[in-house]
This record gives C-alpha cells, structure tokens and sequence, in this order.
C-alpha cells in the first residue's frame, strides 16, 4: 500500500514538472540610440543560467525564484520531502523487522511478529531496505532535477523569438489522389 502511494507521488511530482507553457512569451524589444549607435538595453546575460544553477544546489528553488518561476517552488520540496519522509518511514520498518529476527536467532519468540515465518521476516527486510534506497534516490533525483530546471529556464528565459526565423508545419492535400501531405517550412529573414 505504501508503495502504491510512493509511486502514485513520484508519477504525480514528475509530470507536474514535466509540464511545460502552453504560450509563447515574445520578448519585447527596446532599444536606445545613443551618438549613432545602438544599445539593447535588456542585455544577454551569459552567467543567469549559471547564477540560477548555483542558487538551486545551493538552497532548493532558490533558482526557481531567481527565474520567476515561484510555482515550482513547492514541487520540488513536496518531492525532496516526500522521499525523505519515506527514506525514515522504510528505515524504521527496517530496524523492526531486523531486532525481530536478530530475537528469533537467539531463540526468544515473544517478537511483535508472531504469525510471520523467519524467511518472511528476512524478505521484509530485503524489501524495506530496497524502498529506503529508492526513497534516498528519489530525493536525490528530485535535487538534480531542481538544479537542471533552473539551469535551463533560465537559458530559455534569455531566448529571443523574432520574426526572422521561424520554423512552420505545413499540411497540402495532393491533387491526384486527394491525401494530405505533411511538411515543415523553415523561413529565415535576412534584412
């Protein structure tokens, strides 16, 4: 059942982030002449990316406030915590069904399992220490994956869609025999 739950969380957690947005934000251009010369005054930034990346290892969603991206904040902690609540909870379940059967081998019988066999009592500890790896590694995982998304929202944050380059998807029907025909325009405005 536990289990169940876990999974059910880690499938909820990664497609949450796997979410991206459905509109595309045009950055807008702003520009000041100055003496013949021009000047962008929102500047490429060549060390956000970096910044957003160290903010993110350093305090978990630092990052993603740094890019304005505060929905996901509580994702990553929902899954760094979830895993490290189940990382404890399979630890202690570990321990019990390990003093169960360290008792059983010195010949004491009065343990909290009475109705388990010794060889179920040892494939419970097998399984509980399986999930608190795999706890620690969803943990892990979830910490990377907070760092990554930074890392890569802020590049994307940076990335200027224009007109002069636009890549479109084109559907023809051919005239002979009436089926459709896909294909992809890519257009690219050389002033």
């Amino acid at each position: 059942m536990r289990n169940n739950i876990f999974h059910i969380l880690l499938f909820i957690g990664c497609s949450v982030l796997a979410q991206t947005q459905d509109s595309l934000q045009l950055k807008e251009e702003r520009s000041i002449v100055v003496q013949d010369t021009l000047i962008d005054q929102d500047e490429y930034d060549p060390l956000a990316p970096s910044k957003a990346a160290f903010y993110s290892a350093v305090v978990p969603g630092l990052g993603q406030a740094y890019n304005k991206k505060y929905w996901k904040i509580p994702i990553i902690y929902v899954g760094i915590g979830s895993g490290i609540y189940f990382y404890n909870r399979n630890t202690k379940d570990y321990n019990r069904f390990r003093d169960a059967y360290k008792r059983r081998l010195a010949g004491f019988e009065d343990d909290e399992f009475q109705g388990i066999s010794t060889d179920r009592l040892i494939d419970a500890q097998k399984n509980a220490s399986r999930n608190r790896d795999v706890s620690i590694i969803v943990s892990i995982a979830f910490y990377i994956l907070n760092i990554v998304d930074a890392n890569v929202d802020a590049h994307l944050r940076q990335y200027n869609i224009s007109d002069d380059l636009t890549l479109l998807p084109k559907l023809n029907n051919e005239m002979l025999d009436n089926r459709p025909s896909y294909g992809l325009a890519f257009k690219i405005d050389l002033k």
